[in-house]
């Protein structure tokens, strides 16, 4: 049977589609665009359909079109975890590692544990970046990260982990020195706390159940994006809120925020880092064994 289809071309499918013509699909694989015409004219007589239609003086995928590139995309993935699994057959250590960072911890916190890495496989593709809450567990149980770092409980039900913990966190109600409730002479109460504006940062995950932390019924909220945006706020007298106080000791120190003395104190949360299991490839076994013993070493 002769195969009518083939990566190269599913890949010339996909970059028309992300870059929105053939001109630009061309700039982005280095060919000429005729080069590009020719692909997606030959992929069509293979296969005896159309794919693009004219529409104006763009071309858009017809119904045929669009499915072969959701599933083509499908194949192109597969295509990518095949080879990955044949290199890490070949040597153990993959050729890439994706890395959730929940936005409580500061990313620039792993930079040193990337350094350690890098002196040891310098030439594996490490992809970083920040999720929140839920966000960091649906990214693990999704696919998207190998790893975790910073997550805190609930754990995901229903999957097998490797979780070690790395750090516990401790919170303060932190607000600018000018606040109304730095005039109060007494612990703060749920009471006081609830007559100002929240500073939240919202949960990143799409699919599981969102989650949120000491908000109070009826409470106004401001919701941002990542740890540092809720810090920025509060200080900017925004609203009020709790934040890690290992993110904020040198704003205390500084008295740009005062630490106010609550009726009831806060949990500590504790931090993990954490894979699904079993645990697969040297380079995510390695971040999972060193990851506790170079963060538990750190000073809060």
């Amino acid at each position: 049977m002769t195969t009518r289809l083939t990566l190269d071309a599913l890949e010339v499918l996909d970059a028309i589609d992300r870059k929105g013509s053939f001109s630009a699909a061309a700039a982005a694989l280095y060919r000429v665009p005729s080069a590009i015409t020719y692909t997606i004219n030959k992929l069509e007589d293979d296969l005896g359909v159309t794919l693009f239609v004219k529409d104006g003086r763009r071309s858009s995928l017809t119904p045929a079109g669009r499915r072969l590139l959701e599933q083509g995309r499908e194949l192109l993935e597969a295509t990518e975890r095949l080879i990955e699994d044949v290199k890490q057959a070949e040597s153990g250590w993959e050729s890439r590692l994706a890395i959730a960072v929940d936005s409580i911890y500061p990313l620039e916190r792993i930079y040193p544990l990337l350094d350690a890495f890098y002196q040891i496989q310098p030439d594996i593709e490490i992809e970083l970046y920040e999720e929140v809450l839920g966000g960091s567990w649906e990214a693990l149980l999704d696919g998207r990260a190998d790893l975790v770092i910073g997550a805190a409980p609930p754990y995901p039900p229903g999957q097998e982990l490797e979780i070690r913990p790395i750090q516990d966190i401790d919170w303060v109600f932190a607000v600018p020195p000018s606040h109304p409730l730095c005039r109060l002479d007494r612990p703060i109460t749920t009471d006081d706390i609830k007559t100002f504006r929240a500073i939240i940062v919202r949960d990143s995950s799409h699919r599981l159940p969102p989650q949120s932390r000491r908000i109070l019924d009826k409470q106004p909220l401001l919701r941002v994006v990542t740890m540092q945006q809720k810090i920025n706020a509060q200080l900017k007298g925004l609203g009020i809120g709790f934040l890690p106080v290992q993110r904020i000791s040198q704003l205390l120190d500084t008295e740009q925020l005062v630490s106010l003395p609550l009726a009831e104190s806060p949990t500590p949360s504790q931090l993990v880092v954490a894979a699904k299991s079993p645990v697969h490839g040297r380079a995510l076994q390695w971040f999972l064994e060193q990851s506790p013993n170079y963060f538990l070493s750190e000073p809060s």
